[in-house]
């Protein structure tokens, strides 16, 4: 009894933090924060790089300010960012992707 409560406590665990990248997922999460975002008035530009994640860069006066990436945390997508100038991602910087206001709090972080 105590081998299968194990593997079934492991089977649990393993997608908690999980590595694994849909692609088409990301795209589609980083399209709908976009349109959001065009709706309330910010410049965007989506990246899809030959190797590597997509990328949704929020622009502003011909600028790119932040650039965010989708990525999955606790089984759920978030949408994580950094300055244009950042070469490695900061703490902090996050919004669940499914949240009604994501697009709102990536465009005041784009703001400062």
């Amino acid at each position: 009894m105590g081998g299968i409560a194990k593997v079934r406590r492991k089977q649990r665990r393993k997608g908690w933090f999980t590595k694994e990248r849909d692609p088409l997922e990301q795209f589609t999460h980083l399209v709908r924060l976009g349109r959001d975002l065009h709706r309330i008035g910010v410049g965007t530009t989506l990246v899809l790089p030959v190797t590597g994640q997509p990328i949704l860069e929020v622009v502003s006066m011909g600028r790119t300010r932040i650039r965010v990436v989708v990525v999955r945390r606790a089984r759920e997508w978030v949408f994580i960012w950094r300055p244009w100038w950042a070469r490695i991602w900061m703490p902090g910087s996050w919004v669940w992707a499914e949240a009604d206001n994501a697009a709102d709090i990536v465009a005041a972080a784009a703001a400062t």
